[in-house]
C-alpha cells in the first residue's frame, strides 16, 4: 500500500526554501507526500545562475522551463530551452544549466523522490521567507561539494562548463 497523500497547493504555495545553488525553491510535492515516487519543486532563478558540472547515479531529472530561458550542457554540447521547452537528464548523464534570461522560473521533478530530492536538496537549504527574492543569494559551490561527497545521490564533475559562468583567470606576472 502507498505512503502517498493527496496534494493540491495553488500558485505560491508550497515550502520555500533558499537553495545553496543560489534558487529559490517552493516545494510543491514532496518525496515524502508521493510515497517516495518524484519529487516537485518551483525553481525561481536570475541571469547568470549556474549549476557545477554533476550527474545523479540514481535518479532521473526533469527540467520544464515555465519563463525565461536556460543554456543546457549535456554530452558536451550546449542547447538553449526556453519558455515551454523541456530537458531531461537520465539517471548518470553529465549535465548542468546556465540561466540565461535576466529570471527563469523552473518545474523540476526528481524520479524517484527519494535520495537527492528529498534528503540532499534539504542538506542544502534553508528555509525561506514569502517575501525572499531570487537571486538575493550567491550559489555556494563549496558547501554544494562538501555534502555531495558525502552522498550516493549526486557526484560533482567539475566547474560550471559554460565561459560566462567561470571567473575570469588572472594575467599571470
Amino acid at each position: 500500500m502507498s505512503s502517498a497523500v493527496v496534494v493540491i497547493r495553488q500558485a505560491g504555495e508550497g515550502e520555500r526554501r533558499w537553495f545553496a545553488g543560489g534558487g529559490l525553491f517552493t516545494m510543491k510535492a514532496t518525496a515524502s507526500e508521493t510515497g517516495g515516487a518524484f519529487a516537485l519543486f518551483e525553481d525561481r532563478e536570475v541571469l547568470g545562475k549556474p549549476t557545477p558540472l554533476h550527474l545523479h547515479p540514481g535518479d532521473e531529472e526533469v527540467i520544464y522551463v515555465l519563463e525565461g530561458e536556460i543554456l543546457v550542457h549535456v554530452h558536451g554540447a550546449e542547447h538553449r530551452v526556453g519558455a515551454g521547452g523541456v530537458f531531461v537528464a537520465p539517471r548518470g548523464v553529465p549535465h548542468a544549466f546556465l540561466v540565461t534570461s535576466e529570471t527563469a522560473r523552473l518545474l523540476a521533478v526528481l524520479v524517484p523522490g527519494t535520495g537527492w530530492a528529498e534528503v540532499q536538496y534539504r542538506d542544502l537549504s534553508e528555509p525561506a521567507s514569502l517575501d525572499a527574492v531570487p537571486g538575493s543569494r550567491p550559489p555556494d559551490f563549496a558547501k554544494i561539494r562538501a555534502v555531495a561527497e558525502g552522498s550516493e545521490f549526486i557526484e560533482i564533475l567539475g566547474p560550471p562548463p559554460f565561459a560566462a559562468a567561470r571567473p575570469p583567470v588572472p594575467a599571470s606576472a
